[in-house]
């Protein structure tokens, strides 16, 4: 899909941005900026799309996105409902790549910071103990004033610029700007989709909504994202199931039904594409590293 270009807020006589949110949700526009984004999680839970991938994420999950990396969160359903109580709490650093000018990228002592930049256009998912150490420097950060923040902002880049605990998280994207009207149409059916991913949702139906025909809109889907939109909605399906295999509330057939799968061996086969693995086996993995 392509992407909606966002703005991020300058701060006055600030050479960086960070912000610590409490918000009902996250949105759900997929944008892009120029700026490096540092996106730690305290609370909440939903799908995230970054580049070509679709992903689960929950509390507690730190990214690093490169400059011009196309990205969205989306809460689950939950958090959209009327009356919810439920928010989402997470710290988000923006920086440009040469925010303390630049001359200092090409100082000899700052030569991991151009590898790590290249590495995050990908996306970089932070693991293990780096992550625990991030956490804390980032929560620092959002209070630290005049040359303390610079010094945080050194911090955190040290950190990341040297460890090797993260996952790159779209190895194969490529980015291609797009329009306004583009974005728009895209974010109408990305958004639908996402609302309606439990349900049957036909060609016509999809097509209607970016006001092209089945052919067209076919054609277009796959030319922007390299995939089917079949595809993208058995992967978005797929990631939820993996949510709901985590919640260990459900049984395998609910399961398939409240994702839109009809066909429990269709379901299982879908699953077993998408991930690699059967349902029963993604849920007995993952509780056994649990």
């Amino acid at each position: 899909m392509k992407p909606h270009f966002h703005k991020v807020p300058a701060q006055i006589q600030a050479s960086f941005s960070i912000r610590h949110d409490i918000v009902p949700n996250f949105g759900r526009i997929w944008h892009y900026h120029p700026e490096l984004e540092l996106h730690y999680t305290i609370k909440g839970e939903g799908v995230r799309f970054i580049g070509d991938k679709i992903s689960n994420f929950s509390a507690g999950e730190i990214i690093l996105l490169g400059e011009n990396l196309p990205h969205t969160w989306h809460c689950k359903e939950e958090y959209f409902q009327e009356g919810s109580s439920r928010d989402v709490e997470a710290v988000v650093l923006h920086f440009l790549p040469n925010c303390m000018g630049d001359d200092f990228l090409q100082l000899p002592e700052a030569h991991l910071l151009p590898r790590l930049y290249e590495k995050a256009k990908k996306g970089m998912l932070i693991l293990n103990e780096t992550r625990e150490r991030l956490s804390q420097l980032l929560l620092l950060a959002t209070k630290a004033e005049n040359l303390d923040r610079i010094v945080a902002l050194i911090s955190i880049l040290k950190i990341l610029s040297e460890t090797r605990d993260y996952q790159t998280v779209s190895p194969a994207y490529t980015f291609y700007p797009s329009g306004e009207q583009e974005t728009e149409r895209l974010n109408a059916v990305y958004n639908y989709t996402l609302s309606h991913y439990n349900k049957v949702i036909t060609l016509d139906e999809i097509a209607a909504i970016s006001n092209l025909t089945v052919t067209s809109f076919c054609r277009y889907f796959k030319l922007m994202t390299r995939k089917t939109y079949y595809d993208f909605l058995t992967e978005i399906r797929i990631n939820h199931a993996c949510r709901f295999l985590i919640e260990d509330k459900h049984s395998i057939a609910q399961i398939s039904d409240r994702c839109g799968f009809y066909n429990i061996p269709n379901f299982y086969r879908q699953f077993k594409k998408v991930t690699g693995v059967t349902p029963m086996t993604y849920k007995r993995n993952y509780l056994q590293a649990e």
